[in-house]
């Protein structure tokens, strides 16, 4: 699975994809048009190690929500990154059996490096 969880009017989606070459054999998912499923949210936290480290803080909704203010479950993230697409970190790139979630610089330079080293060596 080479896919990347984006929202297309995101201009931090667009840049990374664009720093890091994102190519044709990449699915582009923009997650307002097409929502994440319950299995695919399981699929990427399982990933990820938690549903938190999926979960943006970021979101609009986070504060809005009063989510600030309380002790969040795994389940609790579960359930805000199923209602409401804004909760997901994005970029989510998953390449293969790596994921690679948001857009800080070492996720970016990581990212960046694995995807030129699997480039490397499927040219070998």
């Amino acid at each position: 699975m080479r896919t990347v969880f984006y929202l297309k009017n995101c201009n931090t989606s667009k840049r990374v994809i664009k720093e890091v070459g994102i190519g044709s054999s990449f699915e582009l998912r923009d997650i307002k048009e097409k929502r994440l499923t319950s299995e695919e949210i399981d699929m990427l936290a399982g990933m990820a190690g938690s549903y938190k480290a999926l979960f943006s803080k970021k979101a609009r909704k986070y504060r809005e929500y009063s989510l600030h203010k309380q002790e969040l479950t795994e389940e609790d993230y579960k359930r805000f990154l199923l209602e409401d697409y804004t909760f997901l970190k994005r970029p989510t790139i998953v390449v293969d059996d790596k994921i690679f979630v948001g857009s800080h610089k070492s996720t970016v330079r990581e990212l960046n490096y694995y995807l030129n080293h699997l480039i490397k060596q499927t040219q070998i």
